[in-house]
């Protein structure tokens, strides 16, 4: 029997990383995720995933950067903070490999992206029954406008040319 699994926002986050450690935990408390997924014998059939990031929001946990760096400093989005991604399609290799291809926007530029989706596992909590995922990408900041920075421009720390783009989503029945 196949069952639809809705989104948690409030237990899902993403998080982009850039070379050397610099790290920003966008979480869905915060921002707005939603989508669901269809689960039958416990394996994707079809997923949809859907989030929205405002890289500007004065809550999200910045690690190992100073604190008179911010995260738009780094994606150079001043004028457009938010971050987008929508999914098209979700291919289904086998049970361990899976594909979620979708339009990503950064900088008001959008193009086409395949993320990797991993099914995690399953847990009960406070009754709820939830499945986690986690979706990861490498990014290529190039294709959205994006400037990579040397050591020197920034002060000692390299931004590289890709982003690290790793959701961690869970969703309940």
């Amino acid at each position: 029997m196949k069952t639809t699994w809705e989104i948690d926002s409030s237990q899902s986050d993403v998080l982009i990383k850039m070379r050397h450690s610099i790290i920003a935990y966008l979480a869905g408390t915060i921002n707005k995720f939603n989508g669901h997924v269809d689960i039958k014998d416990n394996e994707i059939e079809d997923a949809s995933i859907e989030f929205s990031l405002d890289v500007n929001n004065k809550d999200t946990k910045l690690e190992q950067i100073d604190t008179h760096l911010r995260l738009n400093d780094f994606l150079d989005i001043n004028e457009y903070p938010i971050i987008s991604f929508k999914s098209t399609s979700f291919q289904k290799v086998n049970k361990n490999i899976n594909f979620l291809k979708g339009n990503l926007t950064i900088k008001n530029i959008t193009k086409v992206v395949e993320l990797d989706t991993e099914f995690i596992g399953y847990n009960t909590y406070n009754g709820d029954r939830k499945a986690a995922f986690e979706i990861t990408g490498d990014i290529n900041r190039k294709d959205f406008g994006l400037a990579f920075n040397s050591f020197t421009q920034t002060g000692g720390i390299a931004s590289g040319q890709d982003i690290k783009l790793i959701a961690n989503l869970e969703f309940k029945v």
